[in-house]
């Protein structure tokens, strides 16, 4: 038998693996990966191609296009992507009106879980909010905008966490791919960072003084800012995927 495969009792094997999950599916993992690569994607940049190329998909998977299919299908169900056929895949985007009701939604659910949080959380709960805004002075925030726009994602979540109120977050969750995107552009327009690191810090304020109401108004004053910013400045989007000409 091969030595490469064999080792004796006083050898040591060159590779050390683990067991595959048994409960590991292809599927699910394809899926998670693209729904991920969406959810990273600025979707709301003008420069954003939406377009999804199954056999490019595919090929930086390693993967063949099966998967990819039914994945792509599984996301179409979920209205995160429309399947064009003889066209192709796209990233759904929602109209301007649409965005608008998001924030609103959103502004609703986060501010009941910042109420809801300064009744709950623990000591140490409130102090991990604390410290994911800590990270960023206004002009370090200015300086490393992407950094803090993520980190600014991950504030809101931390508060609808805290919250502890499961079905809450759920419905949340239905909005995060579009809500995360909208964020992230809007973040880089007319110095919106300065009012973000102002506003999170005197959100963490009445939370910390468990001061429900206060904490409610803040975060949805904080929320609707957005509201008012989108609708100040973005034009009209379209969030049907883009026609294409059949003969191109």
């Amino acid at each position: 038998m091969s030595a490469a495969i064999t080792a004796s009792s006083e050898t040591q094997t060159a590779v050390s693996l683990e067991p595959v999950a048994r409960n590991f599916s292809l599927k699910d993992h394809v899926y998670g990966e693209l729904r991920q690569a969406i959810l990273d994607a600025r979707i709301y940049d003008e420069a954003t191609d939406l377009r999804l190329d199954e056999r490019t998909l595919a090929e930086q998977l390693g993967i063949s296009r099966t998967p990819v299919r039914e994945a792509l299908a599984r996301l179409a169900q979920e209205g995160l992507v429309e399947i064009q056929p003889r066209k192709g895949v796209f990233i759904l985007r929602k109209t301007r009106d649409e965005i608008l009701e998001m924030i609103t939604v959103w502004a609703a659910l986060e501010s009941m879980a910042a109420r809801l949080a300064t009744e709950r959380a623990s000591e140490a709960e409130i102090v991990s909010l604390r410290r994911l805004a800590s990270g960023f002075e206004t002009t370090d925030a200015r300086a490393h905008i992407d950094d803090y726009s993520e980190a600014n994602i991950t504030f809101h979540q931390r508060i609808l966490e805290l919250g502890k109120c499961p079905m809450l977050k759920d419905i949340a969750d239905g909005l995060f791919v579009h809500v995360r995107a909208v964020r992230s552009r809007a973040m880089h327009e007319s110095d919106r960072v300065t009012r973000s690191v102002a506003d999170h810090l005197h959100i963490i304020e009445a939370i910390e003084a468990r001061n429900g109401d206060l904490a409610s108004t803040r975060v949805r004053e904080h929320t609707m800012g957005l509201y008012e910013h989108v609708q100040r400045t973005w034009s009209e989007l379209d969030g049907r995927a883009p026609e294409i000409n059949e003969t191109s």
